[in-house]
């Protein structure tokens, strides 16, 4: 998969919010996502990794070897950077 196929899901799972997909080694396997957006607020750090994961339609078990996922509210992602 390509990392604008992975933001895509993504997206098309949490439509307000803010993603980048980093291939985090070159191998198309390795990724890193950041994801921001207020639907995260009030979730736990597991029920957002949960939602994230659901939005990959069943891609981890085949086509994505590695998905690291940082993800925050916008609130958050402010104090982060």
């Amino acid at each position: 998969m390509t990392t604008d196929e992975i933001a895509g899901l993504i997206r098309a799972e949490l439509p307000d919010a803010q993603v980048e997909v980093v291939d985090q080694v070159g191998d198309s396997n390795h990724f890193q996502a950041v994801v921001v957006t207020p639907t995260f607020q009030g979730k736990r750090l597991i029920e957002r990794h949960q939602m994230v994961y659901r939005s990959l339609q069943g891609a981890m078990a085949d086509r994505i070897h590695a998905l690291s996922i940082r993800a925050y509210t916008p609130e958050e992602w402010v104090e982060a950077r």
